[in-house]
């Protein structure tokens, strides 16, 4: 079985790749994240999603690299992770009430092939209250997400809608991953009973 290595330190998209019972390897890229003079969000969510998966790669060349990005889109702005409490107190306040979007790529690097796909989910927040806001910025939580919050911890109850991908919002498309790896040869259903032959044999 051909290893499979996560271009990323992010313990999130690890737990969702775990999720789907896939064995692997954190090994994450160093990249430049600056985004290109007019380059527009999706484009920029999938060249770093493939240059990550490029990027490790070169190191691991008999691996299958899985890359990722995540950015919050609101109005066509990407919205980074918060620099402090008081700029994510300004992201969620942009966010209250409103639909943004959360635009996450995912690409695979094998062989001589790196193929990608981007997911976009509409999201749309409840008004939040101001007091709420500081409460969850307090927290601590908003401080390394993308558009400063995170749907699978206490930022969920902010949710009021959501079209597409939940898996995305939380930064990794399963579907669009499992699809890619098929693709790659690796087919994750494939991997399910694999470990526990093994252990009978």
């Amino acid at each position: 079985m051909t290893s499979i290595v996560l271009a990323s330190a992010s313990p999130r998209r690890a737990e969702l790749l775990r999720q789907i019972g896939l064995s692997f390897r954190v090994r994450p890229a160093d990249i430049d994240e600056t985004p290109g003079r007019g380059e527009s969000a999706r484009d920029y969510v999938e060249r770093l999603a493939r240059e990550k998966a490029l990027a490790v790669k070169a190191a691991e060349p008999n691996a299958i690299v899985i890359g990722s990005d995540t950015s919050v889109v609101l109005g066509g702005r990407i919205l980074g992770k918060p620099d402090d409490s008081q700029h994510a107190v300004d992201m969620l306040r942009q966010l209250s009430g409103v639909t943004h979007q959360v635009m996450t790529a995912v690409a695979i690097a094998s062989v001589n092939l790196c193929h990608s796909l981007v997911a976009i989910t509409d999201v749309r927040f409840r008004s939040l209250p101001e007091d709420e806001i500081g409460a969850y910025v307090a927290t601590g939580e908003p401080m390394d997400k993308a558009g400063g919050y995170g749907i699978q911890g206490r930022g969920g109850i902010f949710v009021e809608e959501l079209r597409g991908s939940y898996s995305a919002v939380v930064g990794l498309p399963l579907q669009e991953t499992a699809q890619l790896l098929a693709g790659a040869g690796c087919p994750v259903w494939e991997t399910w009973n694999s470990r526990q032959e093994s252990h009978n044999e």
